[in-house]
């Protein structure tokens, strides 16, 4: 993986990239960015190992642990919010048993939130691997993270 990483940021120094657009290339060569592709970075670039990490570390994007199969994203922006979104994150944080940004112990579901996926009229709203799960309710929980688990295709 080293190499890898180290061409990856020799191409994008080559490019005259900064070290966000270097990070984003070396998290999708990679998926994910473990401690060895950070030091990695660091080393190929001159830039302070702390400098690197403070900035995969600030971006809601980049992912230090590698995703799950699959992802349940929870939106809890303000229509989804009044409408019981933070009930509905709490039962998937409970049924998968993991806080968001976590990924379940055996690597299939990562669940994450985001403050608005830009659909209020549909709220609360839940979006797994991509798909628009409308008007979700604590009750739907379990039974969307069991189609999830099972990899069937969910009725909601």
């Amino acid at each position: 993986m080293v190499e890898k990483v180290r061409a990856v940021a020799q191409r994008c120094i080559e490019e005259g990239k900064g070290l966000v657009p270097l990070i984003q290339a070396v998290q999708a060569e990679c998926e994910y960015l473990p401690p060895e592709a950070l030091r990695t970075i660091a080393d190929t670039t001159g830039v302070p190992l702390s400098q690197v990490y403070s900035v995969a570390t600030f971006y809601h994007s980049f992912r230090l642990k590698p995703k799950g199969k699959h992802t349940c994203l929870v939106c809890l922006g303000t229509a989804c919010h009044v409408r019981g979104g933070e009930r509905v994150a709490e039962e998937f944080s409970r049924q998968l048993g993991v806080r968001p940004g976590e990924t379940t112990e055996d690597g299939e579901i990562t669940l994450e939130t985001a403050a608005c996926l830009g659909a209020c009229a549909l709220a609360p709203l839940v979006m797994v691997d991509g798909e628009y799960h409308a008007r979700m309710t604590p009750q739907k929980v379990k039974r969307l993270v069991g189609q999830v688990r099972r990899g069937e295709e969910a009725d909601e």
